[in-house]
């Protein structure tokens, strides 16, 4: 709506996991390359914690562009709040089983798990490593879930695993690892995502402005402050407050976005 009035190809700052948008902070790229560490030297399970907002789905979807078809089977699950039998069924589905039971039974779960390992086998034959991505693992309060995850991380070789698995979560997902000391131990790589710094914030802004087509400054150096502030640092913030923002200065043929909009925007955000 505001694109053309701005010049922008597209809208900078929708929330949606666009690896296009994605901003490499120092920390960004770290833990990104703690990812790809995890996954490309098989270490069979990994967890990124970080608060609500803070890019770690982003992070995901650029991790998936790192990953070549031709190399990786991966399972990504972006809404893990499924029952157990559920859930071995999405990941033994998407790395490739075919004919699975579709009625629960008391044998259900052993066919499940057989199912999964010899579709694991089969992609090691096939020259392809098995990924599993789960996202939101801390709404996750079903024991056997984690549970069901460490049993996965049994399928192994003499000299490696059959499959990674990489748990993304809010902080809440440490405690949920935590109360399950065998798959804790099992976690080789860990890593926390935090907000953004204020020289971060004003970086992020400017970045997705320019992957938007602009490359000229839209917001003062004050109203960046104000965003910073406002939003402490979070992505997800950020975004829906220079969203309305830009909506505002469009609405009111504006020059620029100065403080004084991002306050009024961030009051009505707040109210």
């Amino acid at each position: 709506m505001y694109e053309e009035y701005w010049g922008l190809s597209k809208k900078p700052f929708e929330n949606t996991p666009d690896p296009n948008f994605l901003y490499y902070s120092k920390q960004h790229e770290e833990v990104l390359a703690r990812l790809i560490y995890a996954v490309k030297e098989r270490k069979g399970a990994a967890m990124l914690t970080g608060i609500f907002g803070c890019g770690k789905t982003l992070l995901g979807q650029a991790l998936l562009s790192e990953l070549t078809e031709d190399r990786y089977k991966i399972a990504f699950i972006r809404n893990p709040q499924m029952s157990y039998e559920e859930l071995l069924m999405y990941i033994a589905t998407h790395l490739g089983a075919r004919e699975l039971p579709t009625q629960k039974s008391e044998i259900m779960i052993n066919v499940l798990l057989d199912a999964i390992e010899a579709i694991l086998n089969n992609n090691v034959r096939d020259g392809k490593d098995s990924i599993v991505i789960l996202d939101e693992m801390h709404i996750v309060n079903d024991n056997r879930i984690f549970e069901g995850l460490r049993l996965l991380l049994n399928f192994q070789t003499e000299d490696r695993f059959l499959l990674t698995l990489l748990l993304f979560g809010q902080p809440e997902l440490k405690e949920r690892v935590d109360n399950n000391k065998q798959l804790e131990q099992r976690i080789a790589i860990k890593s926390h995502l935090d907000s953004l710094s204020h020289e971060d914030t004003k970086l992020y802004i400017i970045h997705r402005l320019t992957v938007a087509g602009r490359a000229e400054p839209i917001f003062t150096t004050e109203a960046l402050d104000v965003i910073f502030d406002r939003t402490g640092g979070i992505p997800r913030r950020i975004n829906r407050l220079c969203d309305v923002c830009l909506l505002s200065g469009f609405a009111r043929n504006l020059q620029a976005i100065d403080k004084d909009t991002v306050f009024e925007e961030a009051r009505s955000l707040s109210g």
